[in-house]
């Protein structure tokens, strides 16, 4: 295996195809990612464990939408059972595979117990158990210093697991070595992954002003409210199957293609 270095203009390159190959299967690859959200939703709630077992089993979920998008480039439909890949895949992968989601959860729950410093765990609470989030809240400047740890803490982790889970499936590698490789192509290609984001962000913040004028229009500020939520998970699943193309243009096969 190969790591790529690629120009800064690739990261742009990469929301373009996940766009595009959206658009080919939209009815599929957005049912799929509303089954990843039910999925983490229905454990979310489940009392004590659920959140965590939610982060658990993240990164295979992350893996089934990645193999959906394999199957949308390829023209073929990707169906639901694709969603459980990681566990289909034999038990040493799958192993593998529950190994990331531990150690990702145990990252996670680290982030948050530091975020807890700044602001006495009102951030974490909300972000593992859920709640409702009011003005008032995200104006405190605790809150907005737990945020901001829990922002800068997060970026590390989440480029070790940004990759971690094709490489576990497609290279068959250890949990650790899929870590380290993941993390050293996002550092590698930083410039890449920043115009990336940075591409995302713009297209939400326009989407989001889009959704809103048109829904005013129409009916009014509580139609605009309505129309935010399924907007954004629209824009979400889009971004997700952009995720593909960052980890297709970073690695290499010894024949020369990702698989």
């Amino acid at each position: 295996m190969k790591l790529n270095i690629v120009p800064a203009s690739e990261g742009a390159q990469w929301v373009k195809q996940g766009i595009q190959t959206f658009f080919r299967q939209p009815l599929a690859l957005s049912g799929l990612f509303f089954m990843f959200m039910a999925i983490v939703s229905v454990l979310s709630i489940v009392p004590f464990l659920g959140s965590l077992l939610a982060l658990v089993i993240l990164p295979a979920c992350t893996l089934g939408l990645m193999a959906a998008t394999r199957e949308a480039v390829a023209g073929k439909f990707p169906m639901p059972s694709i969603m459980a890949s990681a566990f289909r895949a034999g038990k040493a992968k799958m192993r593998s595979m529950l190994v990331l989601g531990v150690v990702y959860a145990l990252g996670v729950l680290l982030v948050m117990g530091a975020s807890a410093l700044a602001d006495g765990g009102q951030f974490a609470r909300l972000y593992l158990l859920g709640g409702t989030i009011t003005r008032e809240m995200v104006m405190e400047p605790a809150f907005q210093s737990a945020m901001w740890v829990a922002l800068i803490l997060y970026t590390p982790l989440s480029m070790l697991f940004w990759h971690a889970p094709a490489l576990v499936h497609w290279h068959d590698m250890p949990p650790v070595k899929s870590l380290f490789f993941s993390g050293v192509v996002c550092l590698r290609n930083f410039r890449a992954f920043l115009v990336f984001g940075l591409v995302w962000m713009v297209i939400f913040l326009l989407a989001g002003v889009m959704v809103t004028l048109l829904a005013t229009v129409i009916g009014g500020p509580e139609i605009a409210g309505v129309a935010m939520f399924p907007a954004a998970m629209l824009m979400a699943a889009m971004f997700f199957t952009s995720i593909f193309f960052t980890y297709q243009a970073s690695f290499e096969t010894p024949e020369g293609s990702a698989p």
